[in-house]
């Protein structure tokens, strides 16, 4: 039987300039995605860049898979992350760094 896990990683928080979530340990998950969804921003044109980020022991980090971003407020964006071994997080930064952007970000997994 198949296991699954939905972390809430950023609820309601005001992102301005560089930011990285907290690291979350996911080395019993095969297969992971990414879901950030914008509620908020400074202005429709306030852009989100994202990067999902791997380590070996959530300290030590790397980036992993494409680039992401979002713009405008009530925007979605998600990704997968496979093969990743241990830690899991998004770096980011918004494009401007007068922009700000209010953000829900979601970790799902699976084994």
């Amino acid at each position: 039987m198949r296991q699954s896990h939905a972390a809430v990683v950023e609820r309601y928080t005001v992102l301005r300039g560089d930011f990285a979530t907290e690291p979350h340990e996911a080395g019993w998950a095969g297969e992971a995605r990414w879901f950030v969804h914008v509620l908020d921003a400074s202005s429709p044109t306030a852009r989100l860049n994202l990067h999902g980020q791997i380590s070996p022991d959530g300290l030590n980090w790397c980036d992993i898979g494409e680039a992401q971003a979002v713009t405008g407020a009530d925007s979605v964006v998600s990704w997968p992350v496979r093969e990743f071994g241990q830690w899991l997080r998004v770096r980011g930064s918004t494009e401007s760094p007068d922009d700000w952007v209010k953000v829900l970000i979601y970790l799902t997994l699976k084994s």
